[in-house]
């Protein structure tokens, strides 16, 4: 990646991803050197990442895969900055970020979050949606960064950089613009960032918050029934609420996540930098292990190869390395309860989608702060990139005229970059 001066704290630099001709070479090596495992002949998906697909993937990646076509694609489409930002406890992180203002002098400001396996691109189907002007509807100025460790954002250098450090970084972003009320938005880790700025900054600056990742605010939910010793008012409601057919297959989904589709997230949580070193060293390593989730997670979502190695590009040229990216599963199970806020009470709305992964009986995630909820018939994990006009949909209902969240950011204009 190319060099920039840094910025002062204040201002925001003007980014283009670069990656240098010898960050490229060195990747063609690496795969030039592949050495890929035996498979059973009737294996098919049971077992992992199927071999006919790494091997496709793998001779597209070494002789017909195009970075700087990509490269320059994300730097026509993206508008991109750097900029410093002081994290209480671990110093000045220089986070990378996209921010595109809308034409519309009063639309509402709008950070988008993203988790893992993603990134900043998830943002790249939405952008022009959410900013463009729509008679009768909102429109927003979007904001979304690299989170530490991500991309071509800074990670932290020292243990305990949490959920409510991933906020820190992303509220004081949005006030650094200009934005002194904002509203959030997010999926995977997206979900809990997005909250956790809610509980500590809302009412003042987060006036809102939406997220396509529904969790309940007791995380044992997700993967236990209320019972009447652990939650005897849930429990007493669930006897007389009659679960959808779209209820009863989210616990089925969610089931055979725990069962089948976990086992990453435990290594991740305990082991952390085990793992780290086959993201690092192996770019098919890391294809493997991002690829399965991109295919699993999704309702059938046609993946084209190249979308496919963008993505994981992304990640092998991303500034700290891929090890970075899988800290905040280590950091988050091993918060101290105490450093956990209480919850939100601003307003917020859910969009659910079939093949999400938490997919748990609305009781269970709703709160009385819930404005907003809809069902959607199709659409897994990742709804930003596989039903990007579904999800601004949602989000122009319910921040739009009628909706339950009109009116949650006064009309300002004069935003700065």
């Amino acid at each position: 990646m190319a060099s920039i001066t840094s910025p002062a704290q204040d201002i925001a630099t003007p980014f283009k991803i670069d990656i240098s001709d010898e960050r490229i070479e060195h990747l063609q090596k690496k795969l030039a050197l592949t050495t890929l495992p035996d498979e059973l002949e009737d294996a098919g998906r049971d077992y992992g990442v199927p071999l006919a697909d790494v091997q496709r993937l793998l001779a597209r990646w070494k002789t017909g895969y195009d970075w700087r076509k990509y490269e320059k694609q994300l730097n026509d489409e993206l508008p991109q900055f750097q900029k410093d930002i002081d994290v209480a406890e671990f110093g000045t992180l220089k986070i990378h970020f996209v921010h595109k203002k809308s034409e519309v002098a009063n639309a509402i400001p709008l950070l988008f979050v993203h988790g893992w396996p993603g990134s900043f691109l998830e943002v790249r189907k939405i952008l022009p949606l959410l900013t463009q002007e729509v008679p009768g509807q909102p429109s927003f100025h979007v904001v979304t960064f690299s989170l530490p460790g991500y991309g071509f954002s800074d990670a932290p250098k020292k243990k305990g950089f949490a959920i409510s450090q991933f906020a820190e970084v992303g509220h004081k972003l949005m006030l650094s613009l200009g934005y002194e009320e904002y509203v959030a938005q997010g999926g995977d880790w997206g979900s809990r960032i997005s909250s956790r700025i809610a509980s500590l900054y809302g009412g003042k600056h987060c006036k809102a918050w939406h997220t396509n990742f529904p969790l309940p605010v007791d995380s044992s939910l997700v993967r236990t029934h209320p019972t009447l010793l652990s939650h005897p008012r849930l429990y007493l409601s669930s006897l007389f609420t009659k679960y959808t057919p779209a209820e009863k297959a989210g616990l089925e989904r969610t089931a055979w996540f725990f069962r089948e589709g976990h086992a990453y997230s435990q290594e991740h949580s305990t082991q952390p930098q085990t793992i780290g070193y086959s993201l690092a060293d192996s770019p098919v390593g890391l294809l493997a292990w991002i690829y399965e989730k991109l295919v699993n997670w999704t309702d059938e979502y046609p993946w084209e190869d190249d979308e496919v190695l963008t993505w994981i590009s992304i990640y092998w040229f991303s500034t700290a390395g891929p090890a970075a990216s899988v800290r905040i599963y280590y950091e988050f199970h091993h918060e101290k309860e105490s450093d956990r806020p209480k919850p939100s009470t601003i307003p917020h709305g859910a969009s659910f989608f079939p093949k999400e992964l938490h997919n748990l009986p609305r009781i269970w995630t709703r709160t009385p702060y819930r404005k907003f909820e809809v069902e959607h018939d199709s659409g897994g994990h990742f709804a930003a990139h596989e039903k990007p006009d579904v999800l601004v949909d949602d989000l122009r209902k319910m921040f739009g005229k009628g909706g339950s969240a009109e009116g949650v950011v006064r009309g300002k204009s004069g935003y700065r970059t």
